[in-house]
């Protein structure tokens, strides 16, 4: 009897891991071929999905499609994220270099709590827009894998380009530049 129960608990654990293998594999091939970020690994340049998120420092919402005009860098990040530390900085300091040239960047915060958010942006004295997406509505629609991940959106509205991973100084910079190019 005992080794009737064993052998059906194998049985069942091997059915567990199988099958979450089978949601990995799916997640993997759906994340693959949809959202932005996929459109621009086949070498396209979609219109940057719109959203319109409450901001995270200050009162108001912040709707991407307001921002026509100007290039965008959209920075998907959470106050958790070792390499979203890292690069608060360079980001900030990007903000000042570009903004009077028709640069704006725009943090989308995800998979975290409001108020670590506010703390975490008030350590670092970010002054750029910051907005909330509760329901990660912005991360699917970009495709979102891993953070932090900076989109590059030019003035027309369509994604230029993107860094996944944590950016440095060259890589904003150059991203940019490319945005900007007509």
């Amino acid at each position: 009897m005992a080794v009737g129960l064993r052998r059906a608990g194998q049985v069942l654990a091997i059915a567990v891991v199988l099958a979450l293998l089978a949601v990995l594999a799916w997640r993997v091939v759906r994340d693959s071929e949809g959202g932005a970020s996929a459109a621009l690994r086949r070498g396209d340049h979609p219109v940057a999905p719109n959203f319109d998120l409450e901001r995270i420092s200050g009162p108001g919402r912040l709707r991407l499609s307001n921002l026509r005009g100007k290039v965008v860098v959209l920075n998907l990040w959470a106050s958790w994220c070792y390499p979203c530390i890292k690069e608060a900085r360079v980001l900030e300091e990007g903000w000042q270099r570009w903004r009077n040239r028709g640069v704006v960047v725009v943090g989308v915060n995800a998979h975290d709590f409001v108020s670590d958010a506010r703390r975490f942006m008030r350590s670092r004295g970010t002054t750029f827009p910051n907005v909330h997406d509760a329901r990660a509505s912005v991360l699917d629609a970009y495709g979102w894998t891993y953070f932090p991940e900076t989109y590059f959106i030019r003035p027309g509205g369509r994604l230029d380009s993107a860094v996944l991973g944590e950016i440095d100084r060259e890589a904003l910079d150059a991203g940019i530049r490319s945005a900007l190019a007509p």
